[in-house]
């Protein structure tokens, strides 16, 4: 099989979906590795280290497009990258299609094999599922949250001029952090750390006992229902979005209304975004402009948090995704989605037909069975 790692061309991302060692593991296997020049610049690798481990460097995303069987990426294919795909290609990659319904239609149309990231399930601890590659991503962005929000909290910023720990004589920041899984576990944990006051919410009782038992004294769960969520906030400095409902849209849990009730100055990260959002007002923005302002309230919707961060997300996220890379390599997707159900997840779609129904649902497109 022919592998191919392009260069991300979303804005502002440096992140690379293959490292050195995975061409080198790849090449062992009997693949062949060709990798766009620079690609895994912005993340540290540079085009000699690749070479070295057996990848055919290439000058353009149009080469790796035209040549590769199999596709690995980190974020969802821009526009500039929809015409060079091509029909059985398989693209291993974040595409995160409930929240954008003309990538939907261009994939389905384009005829690849989407084989999506974050639908990747694995059964997890309790009987729960887990979602394995997009954890790391979630552990990198919940943190950066608390790390990005507290910036912005400052007043040349045009935040409310709050240090999130306070000082002694002057009362800490309160940080409400929207859903209690990675993103939010993570998020708690990093304000908490710095001294904040910190409520965090979910749906789930044995999830918010959990919480209750791990975090530190400054942190108090609270079950996610509108009138919780309408008190907290008016409180709230700082408020992390932290939804997730496994390749669905996230739902609004703040609307437009809700944000006259906030102290002026606060900050909101959505870090849903990449679903959607779960503020109504949310809309993506770029780490070159990462925030604007609606009735005083600063919003932070940055889609790719962890591109900020390269070389920790890109070994975070490669650590993952790699031993699954070569078993699709090895074994052929539609064999191991035949014998592990969670793998089968991530199959979103395949020669023009979709089979993720959340995505359906989120853009009124007709879903059909997986044959597998």
């Amino acid at each position: 099989m022919i592998v191919g790692c392009p260069a991300e061309v979303k804005s502002d991302e440096y992140r690379v979906g293959l490292r050195p060692v995975g061409a080198e593991l790849l090449r062992r296997d009997g693949h062949s590795v060709i990798v766009q020049r620079g690609a895994g610049v912005g993340s540290g690798y540079e085009d000699e280290q690749y070479a070295k481990a057996g990848a055919t460097i290439v000058d353009s995303a149009r080469e790796v497009w035209s040549r590769a069987d199999l596709v690995v990426k980190v974020k969802e294919p821009q526009p500039a990258e929809i015409p060079l795909m091509r029909p059985g290609q398989q693209v291993f990659t974040y595409f995160h299609f409930a929240a954008d319904k003309a990538l939907t239609v261009a994939c389905l149309n384009s005829g690849i094999t989407a084989i999506v990231y974050e639908t990747l399930e694995q059964p997890g601890p309790l009987g729960r599922s887990t979602l394995p590659l997009l954890t790391p991503m979630s552990e990198v962005a919940g943190k950066m949250s608390v790390q990005e929000g507290a910036k912005f909290l400052e007043r040349p910023q045009g935040g409310r001029g709050i240090l999130l720990g306070g000082v002694t004589g002057t009362p800490p920041a309160r940080v409400l952090v929207l859903g209690g899984g990675v993103v939010g576990i993570n998020a708690a944990r990093m304000a908490a750390g710095l001294g904040a006051s910190v409520t965090v919410t979910d749906i789930s009782l044995d999830r918010l006992r959990y919480l209750d038992e791990v975090m530190p004294a400054n942190v108090d769960p609270i079950f996610s229902e509108p009138h919780a969520i309408r008190e907290a906030i008016r409180s709230s400095d700082l408020i992390i979005g932290g939804v997730l409902i496994s390749g669905a849209k996230a739902p609004h849990l703040i609307s437009r209304d809700d944000l006259r009730t906030i102290p002026s100055g606060a900050v909101i990260v959505d870090v849903s975004i990449d679903q959607g959002g779960c503020v109504e007002t949310s809309r993506p923005t770029t780490h070159a402009q990462p925030i604007y302002t609606i009735d005083g309230i600063i919003h932070y919707c940055v889609a790719n948090i962890p591109g900020a961060v390269p070389r920790t997300s890109t070994q975070a996220l490669t650590n993952a995704t790699l031993p699954w890379l070569l078993r699709i390599a090895n074994e052929g997707w539609e064999r191991i989605a035949r014998a592990d159900r969670g793998f089968a997840m991530a199959i979103n779609m395949d020669a023009g037909r979709l089979y993720n129904r959340p995505v359906g649902e989120a853009h009124g497109l007709s879903v059909e069975k997986a044959p597998f």
